[in-house]
């Protein structure tokens, strides 16, 4: 019977386990977008898990959306990055490179540079800079002609992720990200081939996955959706038929996963389960919401056909997530209060149970 320490093959990889461990944000980059070494050991102190993937890290300049987060597109940051993975493969473990395209989500003050998005449409919200929150602008509708160079991005920091040591990428097409703006019905206003029916509204986020095949390959490329979510003010019409013909078109790719958010009803997300042929990575509950995953939430969706199952928040503040899990053990809290202020504490100082013998 399938459990939730029962192996898994992802590709080319052979999970111990059926958990990963969701991108989560955590702001610890240095200076240039440059991995450090406490990420290095951060990452690897929670390597039990079947599957780490990272924050999110920018595939280009203008794609970086928040301050002190990590980069895929200069030399400087795929060889800081090589202990970082590097310590995650000595102690066993495999890890995935989130990269995310702020999109809209992003500001002057954070990058240099006006951020871009399918329409001339603001996020709703603050985003952060370096000087403290600020009103989201309103960022550069981009030309038909620049499209394909966002969608390359990708490809091109998967490259760059690969050769830094990552077995592979996840993009971030989740949470009102640039991929997001562009199936939405509200952030995404266009009339070109990128924009109006579910058929165009899908393009950029195909071609964004068909590039990043093509230079790393399928078994090396997953994608993260949150249908129907309303992270940054975003709107999905038509959430079923956009994402169904979204999978529709994924699925010859052979992707080495889709990763869902627990953003629409049960009904919905099996749907979207029976939709996808291939492997399926389920979050099962909602992204800065009151409650972790727990073991019960796990195995349900593993009974629904799930095969693997992400864990942000309890893998924070647990890096021995598994174990505890796996004993029954007590499932420390995390103190939110250190999400994004950088330093160790809250990062680092997090200790493994105490186990006995």
């Amino acid at each position: 019977m399938t459990t939730l320490f029962t192996s898994y093959r992802l590709g080319g990889l052979t999970l111990p386990n059926r958990m990963v461990m969701a991108p989560m944000t955590r702001v610890r980059a240095a200076a240039g977008g440059l991995a450090t070494s406490s990420m290095a050991t951060y990452y690897a102190q929670r390597a039990t898990a079947g599957l780490i993937v990272s924050e999110g890290v920018q595939p280009s300049a203008i794609g970086q959306s928040n301050p002190g987060t990590p980069g895929l597109h200069t030399d400087e940051q795929v060889e800081a990055w090589r202990p970082v993975t590097a310590a995650v493969h000595a102690n066993g473990g495999r890890i995935f490179a989130q990269l995310m395209h702020g999109g809209r989500v992003s500001h002057s003050d954070t990058t240099g540079l006006q951020p871009v998005g399918p329409s001339a449409v603001p996020a709703v919200g603050d985003v952060f800079t370096p000087t403290g929150l600020q009103p989201a602008p309103t960022p550069r509708a981009l030309d038909t002609a620049e499209v394909p160079e966002h969608a390359r991005s990708y490809a091109e920091a998967a490259h760059r992720a690969v050769d830094a040591g990552f077995d592979g990428v996840e993009l971030h097409g989740a949470n009102g990200y640039l991929i997001s703006q562009f199936l939405s019905s509200n952030a995404n206003l266009r009339t070109d081939r990128y924009g109006g029916p579910v058929a165009n509204r899908i393009r950029f986020a195909v071609e964004a996955v068909a590039a990043t095949v093509e230079a790393v390959g399928g078994d090396r490329t997953g994608i993260r959706f949150s249908p129907g979510g309303t992270f940054w003010g975003v709107q999905e019409s038509d959430v079923r038929e956009l994402y169904t013909a979204l999978l529709t078109e994924l699925a010859p790719l052979g992707l080495a996963y889709v990763h869902l958010e627990a953003t629409a009803d049960e009904e919905m997300l099996v749907a979207l389960r029976r939709a996808w042929p291939g492997t399926l990575v389920m979050n099962p509950v909602l992204p800065m919401g009151p409650k972790q995953t727990s073991r019960d939430d796990a195995d349900h969706w593993l009974g629904l056909g799930a095969d693997l199952i992400s864990f942000g928040r309890a893998f924070l503040a647990n890096p021995d997530l598994v174990e505890r899990l796996r004993g029954g053990l007590p499932i420390a809290p995390v103190d939110e209060a250190t999400y994004y202020q950088g330093g160790d504490a809250g990062y680092l100082t997090y200790s493994a149970h105490q186990y006995a013998g």
